[in-house]
């Protein structure tokens, strides 16, 4: 259960400084290089979910990402005596949870900031990377049902 936390808080805290950083010095839709080529800084206010999908509805992501956060923190206590990967997952899945929903509580939208130069995605953050992780190492966990027996 501990190292959920540490994950939690980990991502957390590089999530909301990341965003402190883009909202101070980079201007609102304006993109300057990270990696050349490659992955490049681009502020945007996210109002909706990938692609802006769902966008303005606040209400819908602040209900589905509160329920989350019961469910991923349920998850987390009901199995705080298993150890490896699963706490992993399940702290950057509420690492990242956690992240956005403080943007939308305190902002009404989602800071964005990274834009893939060489494929057609959305501009993302940390968050969401780490929520993407999660979910893979999920999927993985349970396809290969590497310590989900009794997984709840």
């Amino acid at each position: 259960m501990g190292t959920s936390f540490i994950v939690v808080i980990c991502i957390f805290i590089l999530d909301q400084t990341v965003k402190w950083w883009v909202v101070t010095h980079i201007p609102l839709h304006q993109a300057q290089p990270l990696v050349p080529g490659l992955v490049e800084w681009f502020h945007i206010q996210n109002t909706g979910a990938g692609w802006g999908l769902f966008a303005g509805q606040m209400l819908l992501f602040q209900l589905v990402t509160l329920a989350m956060v019961l469910y991923i923190g349920r998850l987390i206590y009901l199995n705080r005596y298993r150890t490896g990967t699963l706490h992993l997952t399940l702290g950057l899945l509420l690492g990242g949870t956690l992240g956005n929903f403080a943007d939308r509580l305190r902002l009404g939208y989602v800071v964005d900031m990274f834009h893939l130069q060489f494929f057609d995605f959305p501009v993302f953050n940390i968050a969401d990377a780490a929520l993407t992780v999660g979910v893979i190492g999920l999927i993985l966990l349970v396809l290969t049902n590497k310590e989900m027996d009794g997984f709840i």
